[in-house]
């Protein structure tokens, strides 16, 4: 969700940022990244599901918010009323895909020609080609929204002889929602950039409340730690970047594009970043595996298969062996 300062409203400080701004310092201060936390989702663990009210939210802010810089094109429109997903009305959906206009052609003449969308087109990109979107987000390229949730994870990192111990868990507990977690983290990742006082060459965190007053403090996004007898080495925010806790570097083109109260939930759900940002990756983790309901219960299915058959043979081999002597 790129966008320029003009278009782009600035989000509020919220707990969850000064929460992230307290991990965002600490990685800051070179003590290694923060910690992205595994987020509750209804389509989390090998029976779950998707919220349809949420992935109905999760297009709203999609729609109103990312639309205008971020494409979702491996989607299409009648995606959104079948079953797994949306599932909006189809006459809605309908009447939503006939609000936009897709090139179609080549007509008798051989010109490219403009038509209103059907709902078997692809949700249609905001811009004509990779170089306009770069010219209409200062040289930055929104990427597609539409894998967004398995293009991303979380890194964990633990001691290479526990790698094989966390793997097995994820496999047990069916965890799949690294993506939406890590797309939640980011969009309520936003916060001020840490501020830091000299002392003797080592850049000290200077707590929020304090800095406010201190003009000789210096706003770091990164700290690298010099070598013994070098100086510390502050990574100031580069131009037209923006400091977020769980972007890698903590600069991000990309403005803070949510705020409390930019949208109007009509089951009055709560109008807040947090709630637009979890609804968003909840969308985006549902648009990257539509399919995501049906290859849990076809694996339950399967499952159960396995262990009715694994049953059953041991139950023959008990009876065909017993008939042989010893």
């Amino acid at each position: 969700m790129v966008m320029t300062v003009k278009t782009v409203l600035r989000a509020a400080a919220g707990l969850s940022i000064v929460g992230g701004l307290a991990a965002g310092a600490a990685m800051a201060a070179g003590g290694g990244g923060p910690t992205i936390e595994q987020q509750k989702w209804s389509f989390g663990g090998v029976r779950g599901h998707f919220d349809r009210a949420q992935l109905q939210r999760g297009f709203q802010v999609y729609k109103e918010v990312c639309a205008s810089c971020h494409s979702m094109n491996r989607i299409s429109f009648r995606n959104l009323s079948q079953p797994g997903g949306p599932e909006f009305p189809e006459d809605g959906v309908k009447n939503l895909a006939s609000t936009y206009q897709v090139v179609d052609g080549p007509n008798d003449q051989g010109k490219m020609l403009k038509r209103p969308a059907k709902p078997s087109d692809p949700i249609p990109s905001p811009f004509d080609n990779e170089q306009q979107a770069r010219s209409a987000n200062n040289g930055a390229l929104p990427p597609n929204l539409s894998l967004i949730a398995r293009a991303r994870g979380i890194e964990v990192e633990k001691p290479f002889w526990m790698v094989p111990v966390h793997m097995v868990k994820d496999i047990g507990t069916g965890y799949q929602e690294a993506g939406a977690d890590y797309v939640f983290a980011l969009l309520t990742g936003y916060a001020d950039v840490p501020a830091y006082k000299n002392e003797n060459g080592h850049l000290v965190l200077i707590p929020a409340a304090q800095a406010k007053g201190d003009k000789a403090a210096l706003r770091c996004a990164t700290v690298d730690r010099g070598e013994p007898g070098k100086p510390d080495v502050c990574n100031k925010l580069g131009d037209g970047m923006n400091y977020n806790v769980y972007f890698p570097g903590n600069q991000i083109a990309m403005a803070p594009p949510l705020q409390d109260g930019q949208l109007k939930y009509s089951d009055k759900s709560p109008e807040t970043v947090a709630q637009y940002a979890k609804d968003f990756a909840a969308f985006s983790a549902w648009a990257a595996d539509p399919k995501l309901e049906e290859r849990k219960r076809i694996g339950l299915m399967s499952m159960l298969y396995l262990l009715i058959t694994t049953v059953l043979l041991y139950f023959a081999k008990k009876r065909i062996w017993s008939k042989v002597p010893h």
